[in-house]
This record gives structure tokens, C-alpha cells and sequence, in this order.
């Protein structure tokens, strides 16, 4: 891997990621200083406010830890070309309108009463950092990384790395 830190670069791995997002329903959802796993869930992105939301339940632990607000991460895989680790604070927010156009039958089907239910809650987890690694190897060139690379030649270079801030 590559790691950049020139404005170019960056702004090419936000692409990446924000594409990943749109791309990719569901990734990986932490809390970060609980002993719970990572969880999946399905994700919403608006890229204007680079904030992820998701739909869940009242009554889940994951809603519990969270309470008004906690740090969380949330990961993502898109294809095998990108992965990506997302932080941010999440909390419950109280927003009828947008949970109106986030709402689907996937998110209906865990909710006896639809989004009217009760237990229905919203989240929000506005994105403060993110670190991406993109793989822009195929196979072949992979094969010839790592023969060059146990070679001594250099340290293979299959893709591209950095920790963009998000926040700014």
C-alpha cells in the first residue's frame, strides 16, 4: 500500500469511499468502549453532510449503548477494491421527515407497525474521519507484487492508503 497525503489523492479516496457508500447497502457498525461486536447493519449516506443514518429498534443493545450519543465506527467492503473505516459520534435524532425518505420495506420488515411503530429509531453519525485503502491490483499484477516484494525489491504496492479527515 501507498500512503498519500497529497490534496489529490485524498480527494480520490473520498471519491472512492463516497462511490463505496452509495454502492454497498450494508457494512459493519461498532460502538466504540462497549465489549459488543460489530454488527450489520444497512446504512444511508448523504455525501452534502457526509453523515451516515441508519434505522434500528429501541429495544436493541445497540441502541442501549449508544443512549444519547456515543463514538462509533462503522466499516465497509466494496468488491474487494475498497475498504474503509469510518468514525464519528452517533446519536438518536427525532426526524420524521427524513425517516419518511429513508424508509423502506427492507427497514419495514423489522417493525410490526411499519415506521409508525414505537420502537422505531433513527440514528445519525456524522462522519469525522475515515480510514480508506483502496487495491487496484488484479491477480496478475498481485503475483508479480509479492514476487517482487519477497525479492527485496521493494514493499509491494497493490493500492492506496491514507486517514482523511471528514470533519473539515
Amino acid at each position: 500500500m501507498t500512503h498519500h497525503n497529497s490534496d489529490h489523492d485524498v480527494t480520490k479516496l473520498r471519491k472512492a469511499l463516497f462511490e463505496a457508500l452509495d454502492d454497498e447497502r450494508t457494512g459493519m457498525l461498532g460502538i466504540a468502549g462497549t465489549h459488543s461486536h460489530m454488527q450489520p447493519m444497512t446504512h444511508y449516506f448523504d455525501e452534502a453532510t457526509q453523515t451516515l443514518r441508519f434505522i434500528t429498534s429501541r429495544d436493541t443493545d445497540l441502541a442501549r449503548e449508544i443512549g444519547s450519543g456515543a463514538k462509533a465506527h462503522f466499516t465497509v467492503t466494496d468488491k474487494g477494491d475498497l475498504y474503509a473505516c469510518m468514525s464519528g459520534q452517533i446519536a438518536p435524532v427525532d426526524d420524521p421527515a427524513k425517516l419518511e425518505e429513508l424508509w423502506s420495506p427492507a427497514a419495514s420488515m423489522w417493525f410490526k407497525d411499519g415506521k409508525d411503530d414505537p420502537s422505531v429509531l433513527l440514528l445519525e453519525m456524522p462522519l469525522s474521519e475515515a480510514a480508506i485503502w483502496t487495491v487496484d491490483a488484479n491477480a496478475l499484477q498481485f503475483g508479480i507484487e509479492m514476487v517482487r516484494a519477497n525479492m527485496g525489491d521493494d514493499a509491494a504496492d497493490l493500492g492506496d492508503h491514507a486517514v482523511i479527515n471528514l470533519a473539515a
